[in-house]
């Protein structure tokens, strides 16, 4: 529904979406940016197509006029996300001259450049697409021709309109620019780098306004009040956003309802289960010495602090089982002596006989033995007499076995005549019998035996020393460098040296290779031509079409007998590439069949497309024509050409092209390339530069190692480049169409190739009608993505109808 009131709205322009004035936030008056008034060499102010503004002349090709970083950041920041924008300029750009107007750019990346060639006749626009893929728009057009020009670039999301003079020239459905320019991007003002794409001429008012239609600042009388493409873009957006959110709700609500289904009847409360017991939230407990709570299923304890009981008389201050501190206890006094209550004393005769007495509530008791003693199985001379029993027992009696009260980090020791409590190693008591012991923090206090290169580690009862990172253990307290390379544990590339140092390593690339030691890449001395890759040190792996020990040479698919063409085509071989091209007098039928069988004959009579003069009848032939001269006339054999009349053998230069030399043959024109004589004095070096000897007519390449001289052309990152009298003018390779849904371009290749699997495609013809049901039922648009339900990484597309998923590697 939404959608469809949004396309009412776009067919009545309700609302103008900008006025004459443009908020200065909104604009980047690139000029006044740069200060370019100010010490750029190269350029020169001068007067301008109007005198509102200042102009400057660029001229030479030893200038660098480069935004500061500061100024550049300031700049992007305004243009960075954005999807419509407007690059405005005029300009008066010297013949025959192929320049860049601006550039925004990120090493080899170019994010935002416009370009005139004069040499091709060409405007050209340079961006990045959201698939990461480097796009050239090319608009044919011819800016460099010594007159003044207003130029506008607007994009809106996949639209883009170019306007010279304030007349719309071209309009054009395009992929998007992406606009995520890094911060450290450079911004260029006429021309590309230092040492490519100088603009040469005058450039006036050159400014980026970040809103759709910018050509109304420059052309008022052009003012639309229609939605743009971008706006119905982001509807779009917004709607497959919503669906993005309506699948997720769902998927939520179902994973909720299934946990409610299997809460019923259910309380869940966190608890803590100590030595078989479990306690509840919040819920206390002392455990020795320690007063312990359950907090959110975690045992949290605090050692009990014991005050000094103040007894009365009669009682004296006593451990109790199952108590940590003192409690007050009723004393008996015995021979002196103070015992507490359920304390025994034996007491020996002369005769040997025993007598045992208990305290009981402040009196001695006589115990009246029921059992007789054990039978000992010592010699009498290892028999003991005990204080608290009349039994005698062997020496190295087992007190402990008897019980004891050694609890909490305590260890029960057997003495001669009894059982004494001693903390563990590593704790210290909480109470003179030892019975209650805490653990002593050796790190904290100093008490422990690490050494260099290590950290000490508290545990229970002792501490660890840890070693450093980049260190191996020699003993338990000390350890030493550890030797990554010699171990292998290095991060360094297989073409780096590997260096050892305190705490970790280095790495340093090999001779032949380049890099920070963890990526190393060969060096080739920037000498692998035509997209080669360099794999080891000057050895070239060449793109497909290339070979050669550089990949200088082309492989000449048609001459070299790699391609069959159909008889009505004809084999065209380009740099890496080659197609079967309609020979003259045909065309494809929209088929495009890979060895030309889709070429059908043109109809050059019926289609108005002959030059047979008005004496003479046109007769349709397969692959031509022919002026046939009624019976009984006498025929001139002139031609019509441009409605003007070309006499039969007339030779000529045509007036938009002054290399091509035609003439009139019997009605028909033929028209061909002047034929370069370099031995001629008098030669046409623009028609044949290949005849320019002049050193200043050379050309660097991209890399800046090879030289090239005037008409030479090479390939670089799939793109055509041509040396004329010194300036290099690149354009997109040249491919054979394709008329298919879905595209690839392979790897190592340059020109898509049409395939039937859309989930293998780069390149969709997205239709918006053909939707996908993802697995919560719910349609989505051609083009919109999304997690797949159940999982974190799995990433879904809608593709025309069909559904691809793949692991998204940003969760790798």
């Amino acid at each position: 529904m939404g959608l469809k009131l949004f396309l009412v709205l776009g067919l009545f322009c309700v609302t103008s979406v900008l006025g004459f004035g443009v908020d200065p936030a909104l604009r980047i008056n690139v000029f006044d940016e740069l200060t370019l008034g100010e010490g750029f060499d190269g350029v020169t102010q001068v007067q301008g197509f109007h005198s509102e503004s200042r102009a400057f002349h660029f001229q030479g090709s030893s200038r660098e006029v480069k935004a500061p970083e500061d100024v550049s950041v300031r700049m992007l920041q305004k243009l960075r996300g954005r999807t419509e924008f407007t690059v405005l300029v005029t300009l008066k750009q010297e013949h025959l001259n192929s320049g860049v107007i601006l550039s925004i750019h990120h090493s080899e990346q170019r994010f935002l450049e416009l370009e005139s060639s004069g040499q091709r006749s060409e405007v050209r626009l340079h961006y990045r697409t959201k698939g990461q893929q480097a796009h050239t728009e090319v608009f044919p057009y011819s800016l460099a021709d010594g007159q003044w020009h207003k130029v506008s670039v607007a994009v809106s999301a996949s639209h883009i309109i170019l306007h010279v003079d304030c007349n719309r020239i071209y309009e054009r459905v395009v992929e998007i620019p992406f606009m995520d320019i890094p911060d450290d991007a450079t911004f260029w003002l006429g021309q590309r780098n230092s040492a490519h794409g100088f603009f040469k001429g005058v450039m006036q008012d050159v400014q980026i306004l970040v809103l759709p239609q910018g050509f109304i600042s420059q052309c008022p009388d052009l003012n639309r009040t229609c939605p743009t493409c971008n706006d119905f873009h982001g509807l779009v957006q917004k709607i497959m956003e919503l669906q993005d959110i309506l699948a997720k709700t769902s998927s939520k609500l179902s994973r909720a309802e299934e946990k409610m289904n299997g809460l019923d009847g259910c309380y869940c409360e966190r608890t803590c289960s100590v030595k078989g017991v479990v306690y509840r939230e919040d819920e206390s407990w002392t455990d020795g010495c320690r007063n312990c709570t359950c907090t959110n299923g975690t045992v949290q304890c605090e050692t009990i602090s014991c005050p000094s009981p103040q007894c009365p008389a009669g009682t004296t201050p006593a451990y109790v089982k199952g108590a940590c501190c003192m409690e007050c206890q009723l004393v008996c006094l015995f021979k002196k002596e103070e015992l507490v209550e359920g304390a025994q004393k034996a007491v020996r005769d002369n005769s040997g006989r025993c007598q045992l007495s208990e305290c009981r509530e402040t009196a001695m008791h006589r115990v009246v033995m029921t059992t007789p003693c054990p039978e000992l199985n010592c010699p009498e001379s290892e028999q003991v007499n005990l204080t608290d029993r009349c039994c005698k027992v062997c020496r190295g009696h087992d007190f402990c076995a008897e019980g004891h009260g050694c609890v909490e980090h305590s260890d029960c020791i057997n003495l001669e005549a009894g059982a004494r409590c001693s903390c563990k190693d590593g704790f210290r008591p909480l109470r003179d019998d030892n019975a209650y012991c805490e653990d002593i923090d050796e790190c904290a206090e100093g008490k422990h035996y690490c050494r260099e290169n290590t950290v000490c580690v508290n545990t229970p009862g002792s501490f660890m020393c840890i070693c450093h990172r980049g260190y191996i253990r020699i003993d338990d307290y000390s350890c030493t460098e550890h030797d990554e390379c010699v171990s292998g544990l290095h991060s360094c590339d297989q073409n780096a040296l590997c260096f050892n140092k305190v705490g970790g390593h280095s790495c340093s690339c090999k001779p032949g290779y380049t890099g920070n030691g963890t990526v190393c890449k060969a060096m080739c001395d920037g000498l692998c031509q035509n997209g080669g890759t360099c794999i080891s040190p000057n050895n070239c792996i060449c793109q497909q079409g290339f070979t050669g020990k550089r990949c200088e040479t082309d492989i000449d698919e048609c001459s070299d007998g790699f391609v069959e063409c159909n008889d009505k085509a004809i084999c065209v071989n380009l740099p890496g590439w080659y197609h079967c091209e309609c020979r003259d007098g045909y065309h494809d039928n929209g088929l495009f069949s890979a060895n030309g069988e889709s070429c059908i004959d043109i109809n050059e009579c019926k289609m108005g497309r002959n030059t047979c003069a008005n004496d003479t009848v046109c007769f349709n032939l397969e692959g031509g024509y022919d002026c046939r001269c009624p019976h009984g006339r006498n025929c001139t054999g002139d031609c019509i050409l441009d409605n003007k009349v070309k006499h039969n053998r007339q030779i000529w230069v045509l007036d938009n092209d002054r290399c091509s030399v035609c003439s009139c043959q019997t009605g028909q024109v033929m028209c061909r390339r002047m034929v370069c004589d370099c031995e001629n004095p008098t030669a046409d070096l623009f028609c044949c530069p290949e005849c320019d000897p002049r050193l200043s007519s050379q050309c660097l390449h991209q890399n800046g190692l090879l030289t090239y001289g005037s008409g030479e052309s090479w390939v670089e990152n799939c793109q055509q480049c041509q040396c004329l009298q010194g300036q290099v003018d690149c354009w997109p390779l040249s491919c054979p169409p394709v008329d298919c849904e879905f595209t690839v371009v392979p790897e190592g290749e340059c020109c898509a190739r049409c395939i039937i699997d859309p989930c293998q495609a780069d390149t969709i013809r997205n239709d918006i009608t053909k939707t996908c049901t993802d697995e919560h039922g719910i349609q989505r648009f051609s083009g919109s993505s999304w997690v797949k339900h159940g999982t974190e990484c799995t990433l879904c597309q809608c593709k025309n109808g069909h559904i691809c998923c793949s692991v998204d590697p940003m969760c790798l």
